[in-house]
């Protein structure tokens, strides 16, 4: 088994996760204490992640108390068993998915499951035909709360590295988010997604604008079906994430099927 899957198989059987300054000398904060203590119920002695959200993370217990303070683990069996700092290098190409957010808790969930896959940057976007645009004192605080959700879904799937969730941009931004063919957009007429790629813009319900698709930014598709936006930016962040890590191939069937 490789490294990396005993790392997130430790991490994923532990009790809970949470976020620190620094995993060598955790101190919980209220929020975290009462999340544990209050919201999970956990037992003393029961075993939790402590990660800097950098990489960096270690096994802990939780003692119960409303100091704050854990204790490190000494014997336990894996990594970090004898209480030592881990270090986990970020997954390599950075991966960043823009959609253009929709109306009511959507992009919320879009950013839960983004974070989920393990996606590196989550950016949102506004384009032409955006309904929700957000700007000014609506912007800053929309992304903080996607900044909230993303720290949350990284704790509950045991992420060590925290997904960057950048500030709203226009659809001009976009070229600079990536090399020579690495940026493009999602389109119901577009090519297989590749490898290669590393930026999927996604547009809003309306679709993109005729100036947009004429960018001269590569289009790629996932299917036959109408997606709605959000489903949309989950698939690309999905199948980005699985020809990172091989665990999809191209089809056998060629470019012809």
């Amino acid at each position: 088994m490789k490294a990396g899957f005993v790392a997130i198989a430790v991490r994923a059987a532990a009790a809970a996760q949470v976020f620190v300054d620094d995993p060598s000398h955790a101190l919980l904060t209220a929020d975290d204490r009462h999340h544990l203590g209050r919201v999970l119920r956990l037992r003393a002695g029961e075993e939790v992640i402590v990660s800097d959200g950098a990489g960096h993370w270690a096994r802990v217990r939780w003692l119960g108390n409303e100091s704050g303070i854990v204790a490190p683990l000494a014997d336990a069996v894996g990594p970090g068993g004898d209480g030592s700092v881990q270090f986990e290098p970020g997954a390599s190409p950075a991966l960043t998915v823009a959609f253009a957010p929709t109306k009511g808790e959507r992009p919320e969930w879009v950013v839960q499951k983004l974070t989920e896959l393990g996606i590196d940057r989550i950016v949102p976007l506004v384009s032409e035909r955006s309904v929700v645009r957000w700007s000014g004192a609506r912007a800053v605080g929309a992304v903080e709360r996607l900044r909230r959700v993303a720290r949350e879904a990284a704790a509950q799937c045991r992420r060590v590295w925290l997904p960057e969730i950048g500030d709203v941009v226009d659809f001009g931004a976009l070229v600079a988010m990536g090399g020579p063919g690495e940026v493009v957009l999602a389109q119901l007429s577009g090519d297989r997604p590749r490898g290669s790629q590393r930026v999927v813009a996604v547009g809003p319900e309306g679709g993109w604008s005729a100036d947009e698709l004429s960018s001269g930014l590569p289009t790629v598709g996932f299917g036959l079906s109408v997606l709605r936006a959000e489903t949309a930016a989950v698939t690309a962040g999905a199948l980005m994430a699985s020809l990172r890590t091989g665990t999809v191939a191209p089809s056998p069937m060629g470019e012809s099927s």
